[in-house]
């Protein structure tokens, strides 16, 4: 899987070939197409949450030396060096009926309609408005994360618990400007952004141009398909029954945050502090192709 096991197989998912589509198709995909081995599940609506095991169990705050070339840098505006961070990681998980599936990165981006935007960094399609990543301080203010782009694929089956069993998963692939993936999440399946991943992380010491988070108490929330109030000339391809426009369609927009309470320690200590301290991947980022 893609955000869990090595770089080599990473690239390996980035390079693997898909079928190729040159029609443009609409935010969400009228008929099946076929996508790897397979062809999407169409009958019903998607349903995305967040998953609050993962969030609540996968963060730390440690210190961490940035390097001027990864992208979480380069995008978050985040300057090269030592910072205090704390990083999480982002579980969206399908418990609909039918799979979220929007057709061709590619050929979206052809077609200009907004849904994604070519990450020069990253060399592939990203999705717009897929999450919503917000620290909340006790008066109030929020902090945005480095992440900037997001990549829908199939990472990892969703838990008995969930109660959606996980057919096989068809995406893989996040698609280039000369390779036509084909992005979404299957149901019975989590898309994962794991905390040592490119851009999962708040900066803290104010090396992103945001204000210092001092030490204290801080409401972590994320937000899949967030709700947004369409600009002058922007699309809106859904609308929830508050009047405010999701890039996705979905059977229940009211299930979409989750968040936890968490604390920002004034010194985190050599191995880091929270339900990660001490994990691997201190102090290195991975920044693969399709994160």
């Amino acid at each position: 899987m893609k955000r869990f096991l090595a770089a080599a197989i990473v690239l390996a998912g980035c390079d693997a070939p898909t079928p190729t589509s040159t029609e443009p198709t609409g935010p969400l995909v009228s008929q099946a197409q076929p996508v790897q081995d397979g062809q999407p599940d169409l009958v019903g609506v998607p349903d995305l949450i967040v998953r609050g095991d993962m969030l609540g169990g996968q963060w730390v705050v440690r210190d961490e030396t940035f390097d001027a070339s990864y992208c979480s840098v380069v995008e978050g505006g985040v300057n090269p060096g030592d910072h205090r961070v704390v990083r999480f990681t982002v579980g969206t998980a399908n418990i609909g009926d039918a799979d979220m599936f929007i057709g061709s990165p590619l050929a979206h981006y052809n077609a200009n309609d907004g849904l994604y935007e070519l990450s020069t960094c990253h060399n592939h399609f990203h999705f717009r408005h897929y999450a919503l990543y917000e620290l909340i301080g006790p008066d109030g203010h929020v902090w945005k994360a480095a992440k900037r782009g997001f990549c829908m694929l199939d990472t990892d089956p969703n838990p008995a618990w969930l109660g959606t069993p996980p057919r096989s998963g068809l995406f893989h692939n996040c698609g280039t400007l000369t390779l036509d993936g084909y992005q979404g999440v299957s149901v019975g399946w989590t898309d994962t952004y794991r905390f040592y991943l490119g851009g999962q992380y708040f900066v803290l010491d104010g090396g992103d141009g945001q204000p210092v988070v001092p030490e204290g108490d801080y409401v972590l929330r994320i937000t899949v398909n967030p709700p947004f109030v369409a600009r002058r000339g922007e699309a809106c391809p859904h609308v929830d029954s508050l009047g405010f426009c999701h890039q996705l369609p979905e059977s229940n927009y009211a299930n979409n945050a989750a968040q936890i309470t968490l604390h920002i320690p004034e010194h985190p200590g050599r191995s880091g502090y929270g339900p990660l301290g001490g994990s691997d991947n201190k102090n290195t980022e991975i920044d693969p192709c399709a994160d």
